[in-house]
Formats: C-alpha cells, sequence, structure tokens
C-alpha cells in the first residue's frame, strides 16, 4: 500500500477544494509514492508526535490541524514548526493535513461533535455556495443511457443520500459533418437528423475534470455537444458548523453539565443563561465565533464552539447561550473519527491513535 492510495481515499472523503482559502490541508512532507508502514493520527502535529511516530513504526502521521501553515522562509530549528518538519524530514515521516476540508463535509469534525452530544437531525449550519454545477450533453438516444451511466461513475448526479439523479428529455438533433470530420453518424456533407436525449446532472465542481473525461469516454460522437452552468444553489451538505436537535429539551444548566462531560472540558465559558430550555443546538468545531449570526437565525438555544474574544460574547445580546468549551475540546474526537475511516478501508497497515495530549492549555 503507497503513501499515494491513503491520500486519495482522505480526499475522496474530505476533498481539498472544500478547504478555507487560507488553509494547508493535503500532503506536507515525504514521497506519496512510498509504501506505508503504519499511520498514526494525532489532531497536532508537533515533535513529540513525529518521534512517537517513529517509535511506534508509522511512517506516516495524518494530522487535522496543518504544521505548516505560513509559509517557511527557512528552515533552521529556530521554532517548534521547524524542528518538527526537521524531524519528519530526517526520519522519512510524510505529514498530511486534514483540516477545513474536514470541518466543512456533512461526515466530519461537526458530525462527530454532533453524535458526541446525542443531536437528531443534523444539518450544515452555513452551507457553501459556488460548488455546484450543472452539466448539459446531448446523445443519441440509444447511447445516453451509457453515457450517463459514465458520469454518475465519476461522481454525478448524487445529491445527499440519493444516487443516480438525472433529468433527460428526448428531441432532435442536426448537424452536417464537415470536411476532415470522422461521423459516427451520417456522412461528410451531408445533413443528418438523430433522435438525441438531453441530459441534465448535478456535480461537486471539483469533480468536473473526471466528469467530463468520463463523459468524452462513453460517448460515441467524434465531436461531443454539452455546456455546463455554475449554479447558484447552495450545497446543503458542504458547509461550516452544524444544527441540530436533542431527543427531548432540558434546562440550559442540565445542558452545559452535559456538554462539559461529554466533551471532557476543564471549564465552559459562557454567556449568562436566559431562563428557558435548551432543544436546538448549533456547532462548529474550533474558532466558530464568525457563525454566531447563523446559529441565532437558525434559532438554535446555545451555540458550542471555541475561541470566542470577551467583546465577542455581548453578541449575543440575550439571543442565545454562547458556550465556548475550548479549541482542543472541541475537536479532540476528531482523531478517532479519522482513524475509523481509514480502518474501515485499510487492514494492510496498523492505524494508531497519538497517545501525546497535545492541547496547549492547561487548566487549575
Amino acid at each position: 500500500m503507497l503513501i499515494k492510495e491513503v491520500i486519495q481515499y482522505l480526499n475522496d472523503w474530505a476533498a481539498p477544494a472544500y478547504a478555507e482559502s487560507y488553509d494547508n490541508v493535503g500532503l506536507l512532507t515525504g514521497n506519496a509514492e512510498d509504501e506505508v508502514k503504519g499511520v498514526l493520527v494525532s489532531l497536532d502535529c508537533t515533535e513529540a508526535v513525529v518521534a512517537e511516530a517513529v517509535h511506534k513504526g508509522c511512517n506516516v502521521v495524518v494530522s487535522h490541524h496543518p504544521i505548516i501553515f505560513k509559509g517557511l522562509k527557512k528552515i533552521t530549528g529556530s521554532n517548534y514548526v521547524e524542528r518538527t518538519v526537521i524531524s519528519a524530514i530526517r526520519n522519512q515521516v510524510a505529514l498530511y493535513a486534514i483540516h477545513t476540508n474536514l470541518d466543512s463535509i456533512s461526515t466530519g469534525v461537526n458530525a462527530r461533535i454532533a453524535q458526541v452530544l446525542g443531536l437528531e437531525n443534523v444539518k450544515i449550519l452555513r452551507p457553501k455556495g459556488d460548488q455546484l454545477r450543472k452539466l448539459t450533453f446531448f446523445a443519441p438516444e440509444t447511447e445516453a443511457e451509457k453515457v450517463r451511466k459514465a458520469v454518475f461513475s465519476a461522481g454525478a448526479g448524487t445529491i445527499g443520500n440519493y444516487r443516480g439523479c438525472s433529468f433527460s428529455q428526448v428531441g432532435t438533433g442536426t448537424f452536417t459533418p464537415g470536411e476532415g470530420a470522422l461521423p459516427t453518424v451520417g456522412a461528410v456533407g451531408k445533413a443528418e437528423l438523430v433522435v438525441e436525449s438531453r441530459v441534465e446532472v448535478m456535480y461537486p465542481a471539483h469533480l468536473e475534470p473526471g466528469v467530463l473525461a468520463a463523459m468524452r469516454h462513453a460517448h460515441t460522437y467524434e465531436e461531443v455537444a454539452y455546456y455546463i452552468s455554475t449554479l447558484e444553489n447552495e450545497n446543503q451538505f458542504v458547509g461550516s458548523g452544524m444544527v441540530g436537535n436533542l431527543p427531548t429539551s432540558v434546562d440550559e444548566g442540565t445542558f452545559l453539565a452535559t456538554v462539559r462531560n461529554a466533551m471532557h472540558c476543564g471549564v465552559v465559558r459562557h454567556t449568562a443563561l436566559l431562563g428557558r430550555h435548551v432543544r436546538k443546538v448549533a456547532l462548529c468545531g474550533g474558532a466558530g465565533s464568525f457563525l454566531l449570526g447563523d446559529a441565532i437565525k437558525a434559532g438554535a438555544d446555545v451555540f458550542i464552539t471555541a475561541d470566542f474574544k470577551y467583546h465577542e460574547f455581548f453578541d449575543a445580546e440575550g439571543k442565545i447561550v454562547i458556550a465556548d468549551i475550548g479549541h482542543y475540546e472541541s475537536e479532540q474526537f476528531t482523531i478517532n473519527l479519522i482513524a475509523g475511516k481509514l480502518s474501515e478501508k485499510f487492514s494492510t497497515f496498523a492505524t494508531r491513535l497519538t497517545e501525546v495530549n497535545t492541547n496547549p492549555i492547561h487548566y487549575l
């Protein structure tokens, strides 16, 4: 099993295209053509984590947070980032990060938090726009199904839990092959009328090269007639944060105590309680203050996240309870999520969870 195969599997799960523009995901050090000896999964990548990987015989570290976040102008070992990179390269340990792309998918970081808290009917809090495209192609009616199946196999036609989604119309296509053409149907210089199907399918924008290649490969025509439309529809299955409901409503104090215990928090910083019951809960792993407005708009009673600044707590304005549980605490179950995903697919190498507590914050 090669490192590139692990990378492809993780990329198929949480596409790098879903990462935020400021992020740095993917393979950060190492050779993708190397064989995988073992994978160590961690939230952060530090010197101690690389040393642990070497000790356990793992030559790949998959972390949520990328150790290389900003450009490195020199690598002299003057700080922990440079020392971690040096150690990884020296010990031939590949470093791979799966960060905001894993935050953005409906089976990612936020889904795991919702699962831990027992939320039901969860959905993306702020869906991403400009993520969907529509392909319209034309093919002989007798050949349309073959082409349709080909683009489905490349990832088109999936809407949520539904697969093979498309729309078709039958009409008449006209064309006249010119000099140099090698027509599948008809002859050079002769006008043709063919019963054709017009087929429309949606797909995530990042899959476009593969979808078009599959269409061309399956199509019988020398020149395929098609066009692509950018959709304004939001992708309801990709975006920031999540919102869902508790099975039964509970009072605010009881709920915050449940959150503290379930998320193993040293402390929960929160705004004033509003004296009402909690049923709808919004959440975002990591720094999620930018979603406060979305949480209020969704009608959430509580918004669980991390890294709220002092003055940002005032923005609750008595409309919602903000519960800041800490950055590490909000994302700690991500390593179990990643390791579980890898174990579902690969049995030829060991997938291990780090035993290093990388949380830089401690509580008295």
